[in-house]
């Protein structure tokens, strides 16, 4: 047996105690408090020592050192483990893919007659493993992102949470997801100034519509968008719903930024900016939020010649906010490795030129960071007081790849820390005579 097998094995065991402390008590039926942990709200705040968290009603009531424990509280006792928000994935295709090489269970892109108005919300199956496999990694939301396959926009993303129940959407519609560098070159027909020009005019269009809807025309051989995907981006050009672009390079960050000079109601997202370090002032001055890949340190593409691990820290260090997500492969069914993503840029301090990130600035690329960049900061992403009960306990200092998490909340719940990985782990590490399948038997 591995010694990782072995800690996450140890984990699913903590994991299933600490959940038995609470599992008694009906959901929300009293105050949870959890004490004695070294404490990091996700603020970008360092961790605390002796740190206590108190849930009720599915939120947040109050974190930090020093917290009374309300009367009547159930106490979780975390003496010599770590606390934290739960993850939040910044960029993923969780729950829309079983296996993404079986189209069967692949609903991440479609060929279909409509783009913008594609709404990947009611397509996310909760029963999908990788929600377990990623809940149990201390990933508890998720920003969930369609793939463009019949032009540049891809349709409409959500933010979901990783409980296990059937009711996955925390927000749906949450933003429009365009292509705008090498693969949306491709779909606008094999260059940039296409895909610009085409971009522009679909946007006019959604404002030709905006004002008169009865007389728009989606059949007309000018048009560039049908009723539903021109009525879609209405709420995108004027502002009312965030657009998620997607685009690598220097100068086609660049390009996105100058978008606004003609639409300057455009509440921007930057995803991938592998080259984002190259133009962090203007991205900054900006203030367009960026979600990027924190292991992305090889020029994967042409648009990511000027790769670099030190890109987030380079931002961060410029004023960007930056998040960080799936944006290298696996996007729908590794987000568990977001701890180190995170983990990586603390160590990157340590590397003789290169820029990294504190502990507390790292944890904030994966909790609040995210959040805000939806627009859900309010409400996700991090301890403090009102924000949802999404709490994780870990067995070590979480951005250490050896550290696991051994209970999970999800707004105030206890979460299950099975999946089907553990089940299968836990059915053959030790298999009893008889108890093996056909196959295994000889």
């Amino acid at each position: 047996m591995t010694k990782s097998f072995s800690l996450r094995a140890n984990a699913g065991r903590l994991g299933a105690a600490l959940i038995a402390m609470v599992a008694a008590v009906p959901a929300l039926a009293q105050p949870i408090a959890i004490t004695g942990a070294t404490l990091a709200i996700g603020d970008g705040s360092e961790p605390v020592q002796n740190g206590t968290v108190v849930i009720d009603a599915g939120k947040i009531v109050a974190a930090g050192a020093g917290i009374a424990v309300p009367p009547g509280a159930k106490i979780v006792d975390a003496s010599g483990k770590w606390v934290t928000p739960g993850l939040v994935s910044g960029f993923s295709r969780v729950g829309l893919a079983e296996v993404p090489a079986v189209r069967e269970t692949n609903d991440i892109s479609a060929n279909s007659p409509f783009s913008a108005a594609i709404d990947v919300a009611p397509a996310i199956n909760p029963l999908a493993n990788p929600i377990a496999i990623s809940r149990n990694g201390g990933v508890t939301r998720a920003v969930v992102v369609p793939a463009a396959s019949s032009g540049i926009f891809a349709g409409q993303g959500a933010v979901i949470d990783l409980g296990a129940d059937m009711s996955p959407v925390t927000k749906g519609r949450a933003f429009e997801y365009v292509e705008m560098g090498e693969a949306g070159a491709a779909e606008a027909g094999g260059s940039r100034a296409a895909m610009i020009l085409t971009f522009k005019m679909m946007l006019r269009q959604a404002q030709d519509y905006a004002k008169a809807p009865a007389a728009y025309d989606g059949n007309s051989r000018d048009s560039l968008l049908n009723r539903v995907d021109a009525e879609a981006l209405v709420p995108v050009v004027t502002g009312a719903m965030p657009l998620m672009v997607h685009a690598e390079s220097a100068r086609d960050i660049l390009a996105v930024l100058a978008l606004r000079q003609d639409f300057p109601a455009l509440r921007l997202i930057l995803a991938g900016a592998t080259e984002g370090w190259m133009v962090a002032p203007q991205i900054a001055a900006a203030k367009v939020p960026v979600i990027t890949a924190g292991l992305e340190d090889l020029p994967s593409a042409f648009e990511k010649l000027a790769a670099t691990q030190s890109n987030v820290g380079r931002m961060v260090q410029a004023g960007v906010s930056v998040s960080m997500g799936m944006l290298t492969g696996d996007d729908a069914l590794q987000l568990r490795v977001a701890n180190q993503q995170a983990g990586n840029m603390v160590a990157l301090t340590k590397v003789p030129g290169a820029t990294g990130l504190t502990w507390g600035q790292a944890l904030r690329t994966i909790t609040l960071a995210p959040a805000e960049a939806m627009g859900l900061g309010d409400r996700l992403g991090s301890l403090q007081p009102g924000k949802a009960g999404d709490v994780v306990i870990w067995d070590g200092d979480p951005l250490e790849m050896t550290s696991a998490p051994v209970a999970v909340w999800i707004d105030g719940v206890a979460q299950p820390m099975t999946d089907r990985q553990t089940r299968l782990r836990d059915r053959y590490a030790t298999p009893d005579e008889g108890s093996l399948p056909k196959a295994y038997e000889w």
